[in-house]
């Protein structure tokens, strides 16, 4: 007698996808811990904070730095629980145009998985961008300090060598993303524990080395603006433009439960180790003019790397320990830059499974060993230096679509999975949509008055040209072909 085949389980993430009408394609190899890593590296402790830090604590002063983070925090949650609750029931790869075009109904799905799809995508794009010019620069503050200061005769590496680095990041992320998919797994676990165990001795460490720490009520109670440097008078105005500091689940292994807590936990841990982060520097910060000024040892260009200096020069008489804790911040860029490639090229793959792109058999193709998108990943970095300004506006728009859908949905349509929010939800969906909106709009605010070439904020005009001509291949063409996800399991006798 034949012994029976044994057939491997299905766990309820598979299964849920395969009552939507996929068929299970990419390796299911993420565990929740797994999982947890890659959402938490692609938020990375210090990418939200570090680019923009400068900036922001120019604008309105400490205070409104610190107590924005605490704000943009709690209105994340929002958006957490919202995207949350949804992941529980979508399961799948792509997931913001996925989860549109189901939410969105038969009627307006196409058009809501199109503009979602476009969305996420330019955001992606311009993460990688974003990514890229964040480590290229904390690395150009690395080769100064190596090499001296700025005002010892220090390397300040040049625009062409900066641009260099840039590239160079973007070809080493696409290269590590052709291989298998536990090496980019594995890579994310150290990126968890590069930025926790990174992040606690930045936070511990600094205060404690700076010969002298800001007061509590500089920190917590200073607005001060500059409208000498800024040229922003009002300070609302400044306050709001102070706050700028501020999709693997088919691949996890029970994916519509431990993709919202994978969600959940990454904000939970960013928001308490950002706030830290933010406190830390801001204690420790000096001479708070000196920052900014074009002579002094990191020429002004880099603020955290300014106050690290000044912290270990003026206990030890050297800068090796800033070297050392920005190095640790540069790899919070890398890892964060690889794991949005991973990202980037997920969404490419499933919007290619459905015909969304030109060439779509290309980009859908996966490495016959690897079973990674390779070809998707490669897409990306050929592509993504034309829209690096609007990173957040196309990211966090993405997460509008769906969730302005499954707030206007019927509540019977919807089919819960593990985690559902239920009367909550649609309160929950309000106050994230309308947060949305508002960040949208403020990285689309002027930031430097008097407005000029030079100081124009050119995210406005990028963003209205990419939608607009998306748009309009969906009015011209798109429309009458593009259907949204496309189901690759038949129905049979009503059942999938």
């Amino acid at each position: 007698m034949e012994e029976a085949t044994q057939i491997p389980a299905m766990d309820t993430g598979e299964r849920r996808l395969n009552e939507l009408g996929y068929k299970q394609e990419l390796r299911r190899e993420m565990t929740l811990f797994k999982t947890l890593a890659i959402s938490f590296s692609t938020m990375t402790l210090f990418t939200g904070i570090t680019p923009l830090y400068g900036s922001s604590l120019q604008y309105a002063g400490p205070a409104s730095l610190v107590w924005g983070w605490v704000v943009v925090s709690f209105f994340t949650w929002f958006v957490g629980f919202a995207m949350a609750e949804i992941c529980s029931s979508f399961p799948t790869t792509g997931s913001l145009y996925f989860w549109a075009a189901h939410l969105a109904g038969p009627k307006w799905g196409p058009f809501a998985s199109w503009c979602c799809a476009w969305l996420e995508t330019i955001g992606l794009i311009a993460g990688i961008g974003t990514q890229a010019y964040a480590g290229s620069q904390t690395l150009q503050s690395i080769i100064l300090l190596c090499t001296g200061t700025n005002k010892d005769g220090g390397y300040f590496a040049p625009k062409w060598l900066f641009l260099c680095m840039y590239i160079g990041l973007t070809v080493i992320w696409a290269f590590l993303n052709t291989f298998a998919l536990e090496v980019i797994a594995f890579i994310d676990i150290i990126s968890i524990w590069w930025q926790v165990v990174g992040g606690l001795v930045i936070v511990i460490l600094v205060p404690l080395v700076a010969l002298t720490t800001q007061s509590a009520s500089y920190v917590f109670t200073n607005f001060d603006t500059a409208p000498e440097l800024t040229g922003v008078s009002s300070k609302p105005y400044a306050v709001i433009l102070s706050f700028l500091v501020t999709h693997l689940t088919e691949e996890t292994r029970g994916a519509d439960k431990n993709g919202p807590i994978a969600i959940l936990s990454s904000i939970g841990i960013i928001s308490v180790f950002g706030w830290a982060y933010i406190l830390a520097l801001t204690f420790s910060i000096q001479d708070f003019g000196y920052l900014y000024d074009p002579t002094n040892e990191t020429a002004g260009a880099f603020v955290p790397a300014q106050i690290l200096y000044e912290a270990f020069h003026g206990r030890y008489h050297s800068g090796t320990g800033a070297i050392i804790l920005l190095f640790v911040i540069w790899g919070s860029f890398f890892f964060g830059g690889l794991s949005i490639t991973t990202s980037a090229a997920r969404v490419v793959y499933a919007l290619s499974r459905d015909k969304g792109i030109p060439f779509s058999s290309v980009w859908q193709k996966l490495h016959p060993k690897h079973k990674v998108p390779s070809n998707a990943v490669w897409l990306f970095n050929v592509v993504f230096t034309a829209i690096t300004s609007i990173c957040t506006i196309g990211w966090v728009g993405g997460y509008a679509v769906p969730i302005f859908a499954r707030m206007v949905m019927k509540e019977k349509n919807f089919k819960p999975g593990p985690f559902y929010l239920g009367k909550a939800s649609r309160p929950v969906c309000l106050v994230a949509f309308l947060w949305i909106c508002y960040t949208c709009s403020v990285f689309l605010l002027p930031t430097f008055y008097p407005i000029s070439w030079n100081t124009f904020n050119y995210a406005p005009v990028a963003l209205g040209v990419g939608l607009g001509l998306i748009m309009l291949w969906w009015v011209l063409d798109a429309r009458k072909w593009f259907r949204g996800p496309v189901r690759n399991i038949e129905v049979q006798n009503g059942k999938v």
